[in-house]
């Protein structure tokens, strides 16, 4: 096996998820972490803070299929907070919620409200990764340090990046050490008492595809360097001017990534128009810059959706003129389900060079009109949807208009 060769991480193999398979679900290519200079194997775990932990842990489990598998809280000796581990194929979600009246969790959500404060990565070595990153001037937030309990050692470290989310880097075996245990030290594991109805699938996605950040108007740039210079991204696409604009609203997006593509970064920031962008009211709600949406990757969008909206997940609304339109049609040819299945669901679909996918978003998830989710099949295309931004963006400001926010 060469440097170069994609391999399977921990995650996946658990998840049973094979090569070809990931390939095909985000993406893979064929990478040599020994030339990078701050080399991210994959996603390690998204940390949400809510107001009220307990009852959104059940809230994935019961509309999005996850399965609980770990937990830390005043039980087992963590008076500050409860904090549920979920799973889903490859992706690991934290939902962490204040216990204690004085817990910083609580000042968090009060500025922004449920949202993601943490979006860890797994790496190889993390005092190489914190050596790059202080040497190009990151925030380091905090030092590699071991944590330790029964089931072995875990190597960790954090890095500031825009607004207050940061990256903790999470480094789950070296020489001599590893960790087999059901998170991180601290967490025990834990099932649910929750039973799936009669029919539910194993999971409703396998893998996260990408996360999307927003920033403040003049900041994208800077940050597409921060990811360039401190963590070795490569930048994958960027759009701008009309691409990605509609009669009223405007947003620039620039997409980075890691060397194997695992992790994928697109940053908006929002561009001058006649009204409120969805950058905009997100900026606002939110009170600052944050992960806006989540892209889940499945192999069978139909029937996710199906599953998740019977488990009462909202959809944005697309219009019948989309599937109808001559155009859109010539453009996409052949895809691996009648259009007319796709337009029963909502089901946006655009084709690139390499392929074709099909996407659709949820509505907010939370009271605020800030962080939402993507599901994505990919069929060889590595883009994003470049084709459905103006539809996506319209059914975005139909929502913004009924919240009296465009």
């Amino acid at each position: 096996m060469t440097d170069t060769d994609v391999r399977l991480t921990d995650q996946e193999r658990e998840a049973e998820l094979e090569l070809d398979q990931l390939k095909q679900l985000v993406g893979l290519v064929p990478y040599d972490e020994t030339t990078d200079v701050f080399p991210v194997t994959g996603w390690d775990a998204i940390h949400f803070v809510v107001g009220n932990a307990t009852q959104t842990a059940h809230f994935y489990q019961s509309a999005f299929g996850m399965e609980l598998i770990g937990y830390s809280g005043p039980e087992t000796g963590n008076r500050d907070h409860k904090a549920f581990v979920l799973k889903s194929g490859s992706i690991r979600f934290v939902i962490k919620g204040g216990v204690d009246p004085q817990s910083s969790l609580h000042d968090h959500v009060r500025r922004h409200g449920d949202g993601v404060v943490d979006i860890s990565l797994e790496v190889p070595d993390v005092d190489r990764c914190i050596t790059h990153a202080r040497s190009i001037g990151a925030t380091v937030l905090q030092e590699p340090q071991d944590l330790t309990d029964d089931h072995g050692t875990v190597r960790v470290a954090a890095i500031a990046t825009y607004g207050e989310t940061r990256h903790t880097l999470v480094q789950r075996s070296g020489d001599g050490w590893s960790y087999d245990g059901p998170y991180l030290p601290g967490f025990e594991a834990r099932t649910s008492s929750y039973v799936k109805r009669d029919g539910e699938p194993k999971r409703l996605f396998q893998a996260l595809d990408h996360i999307v950040g927003n920033v403040e108007l003049g900041r994208m740039d800077e940050w597409v360097a921060f990811y360039n210079k401190v963590m070795g991204f490569v930048n994958m696409a960027e759009f701008i001017g009309d691409d990605i604009a509609t009669d009223y609203s405007a947003l620039m997006s620039k997409v980075v990534a890691n060397g194997n593509h695992r992790v994928k970064f697109p940053l908006n920031e929002p561009a001058v128009a006649k009204k409120k962008s969805q950058i905009d009211e997100y900026l606002e709600f939110y009170q600052g810059p944050g992960a806006q949406h989540l892209a889940l990757a499945t192999n069978d969008i139909l029937s996710t959706v199906d599953h998740m909206r019977a488990n009462g997940i909202e959809f944005l609304d697309t219009p019948d003129s989309y599937y109808q339109d001559p155009e859109l049609r010539a453009r996409i040819g052949q895809v691996r389900v009648p259009i007319e299945e796709l337009q029963k669901r909502g089901i946006l679909v655009d084709r690139d060079e390499d392929g074709y996918l099909l996407q659709i978003f949820t509505r907010p998830v939370q009271d605020r009109p800030t962080v939402f989710f993507e599901l994505i099949e990919r069929h060889g295309s590595l883009g994003f949807g470049k084709g459905n931004f103006k539809a996506l963006f319209e059914a975005i400001e139909r929502e913004q208009e009924r919240r009296g926010n465009l």
